[in-house]
């Protein structure tokens, strides 16, 4: 029998696999015996072709969590293992679409074809691999921008009750990345279909989706599918940290998140804590939230911001969840109710919201305006409780409460509105210089809406120039006096 040539010979990968035989089923944890040399996180395929994550293991026995229809899943079925991470599918063709947990296409088009695959739960940036957050997140939102300014490479939580604006506020945020090369993800963790509908609708009549994922964990997947959503909306941004850009992922929200962990921890057996939290819950979300990070050039230069949203109630800050989640984070952004219920809009509590590294990136002209700005509105609103009393106020409480309510509406911004730096700083020009002290609430409502567009057409060089500047020179100054005295005449 002739030899055929080598290059004619076909081989067969060689893989090494482990088999386990499922012995119960406790909802979506499976019992399963064998796979002696497993580990956590590890995927495993069962025979009815249904995907499973190792969860905890011991000499005996390995539980391992359904990622899909747990239906499919039998007692006596085989495992498989193969050795290696759980690695799930990344690139940039995921850009403009809807994917589940695992990285699978779930908008009806035809799937995502990857770039490369990364670890669903890898390591997070080392020291030596990072540097110093030098440049400003530009938000749109004008509160944010002025008071708690976001940097890239930062993890900022949102929180605040229920119906107070969180999936809003990051939603704007996202809307003004646009044309400024930030690739944004919105992780959907745990929440109705019909929210995600309209996050969907408002990206698509924006045109969000060229530069925009969606990660989608509702509350009609599997728990399983819940837990590793964050994890994958990591994953993947890394992938365009790693090449470079700019990444803004919002977690929407980490409270569906503990809660569904709770439940997985409670199926597995694992003592309970405080809150019948498992004690490592804490390190599941800093395992999360360390992934964040501003790369040195050596690794690619890119960054990767966090927003994770957590759910307050009654405003208890110091709730388990809330308070593990802000000792993690580089500061928070609290959202009051009481405030959204008045009409103040994104109802940013001046407060409770603080950003640590926020003060090393923010705009230096804004910095200068809003030196005294926190403890001015503070005052107001402790000034504004003793009115509602009847009491009587002297001159000087009455002229601080008037700059409180001016202060007040000028933070005042309609939902997926944008606000440019620029017109922020001459907003707060115009009340620091007491140009807005006699207005009307008409007029100043009028002004706010119009002195930016003036400036536009009729002095463009200021606003370069305050773009350029990196303090508030006398030159601009007078600049921004000419342009408003021009305003009010006309």
């Amino acid at each position: 029998m002739p030899m055929l040539p080598e290059a004619d010979i076909k081989t067969i990968p060689f893989q090494i696999k482990e088999t386990g035989v499922v012995k119960g089923i406790k909802k979506i944890i499976v019992r399963v015996e064998g796979l002696p040399t497993c580990m956590n996180g590890q995927m495993v395929n069962f025979d009815s072709g249904v995907k499973g994550l190792i969860m905890d293991f011991d000499q005996k026995e390995t539980l391992v969590l359904i990622l899909g229809d747990e239906a499919k899943v039998k007692a006596g079925e085989l495992v498989y293992s193969k050795r290696g991470s759980f690695n799930i599918p990344v690139g940039d063709n995921f850009l403009g679409r809807i994917v589940n947990s695992l990285g699978f296409a779930c908008d009806g088009k035809p799937p995502v074809v990857p770039s490369a695959f990364y670890p669903i739960f890898r390591e997070a940036p080392s020291a030596m691999d990072r540097t110093d957050l030098k440049e400003q997140l530009i938000s749109g939102v004008r509160i944010i921008d002025s008071i708690t300014p976001l940097a890239k490479g930062q993890r900022q939580l949102i929180m605040g009750n229920r119906i107070s604006g969180k999936t809003a506020i990051t939603n704007s945020i996202i809307l003004n990345q646009k044309d400024k090369n930030v690739i944004c993800i919105y992780c959907h963790i745990g929440k109705s279909s019909s929210s995600l509908s309209k996050v969907i609708q408002l990206f698509q009549q924006s045109e969000v989706f060229k530069y925009t994922i969606i990660v989608s964990a509702g509350a009609a997947a599997s728990l399983g599918e819940q837990y590793l959503a964050p994890y994958t909306a990591a994953s993947i941004g890394e992938y365009f940290m790693y090449n470079g850009q700019d990444v803004l992922v919002v977690f929407d929200d980490l409270t569906k998140h503990a809660w569904c962990y709770r439940e997985l921890s409670l199926l597995m057996e694992r003592p309970p804590g405080r809150e019948a939290y498992p004690g490592d819950i804490y390190y599941i979300h800093s395992q999360l939230l360390e992934r964040a990070a501003k790369l040195n050039s050596e690794v690619g230069g890119g960054s990767m911001t966090f927003l994770p949203i957590v759910e307050t109630l009654e405003g208890d800050v110091t709730g388990y969840i809330p308070s593990n989640l802000i000792s993690m984070t580089d500061g928070q952004i609290y959202l009051n109710t009481t405030l959204f219920n008045e009409g103040f809009r994104p109802a940013v509590d001046f407060n409770l919201s603080v950003s640590i590294v926020g003060s090393r990136v923010h705009n230096p002209i804004l910095k200068q305006l809003t030196s005294k700005l926190r403890f001015e509105y503070v005052e107001y609103r402790k000034l504004l409780s003793l009115s509602r009393l009847k009491a009587d106020l002297s001159a000087s409480a009455e002229e601080k409460i008037r700059k409180g309510k001016i202060i007040t509406e000028l933070f005042i911004q309609d939902k997926n509105e944008q606000a440019d730096i620029e017109e922020t700083i001459i907003l707060l020009y115009a009340f620091e210089h007491s140009f807005l002290n006699n207005l009307s609430d008409k007029k100043l409502r009028r002004f706010k809406k119009e002195v930016y567009n003036f400036t536009l057409k009729f002095k463009p060089s200021l606003i370069e120039k305050l773009k350029k500047e990196k303090k508030l020179t006398v030159s601009a100054m007078r600049e921004i006096d000419k342009c408003l005295r021009e305003f009010f005449k006309k």
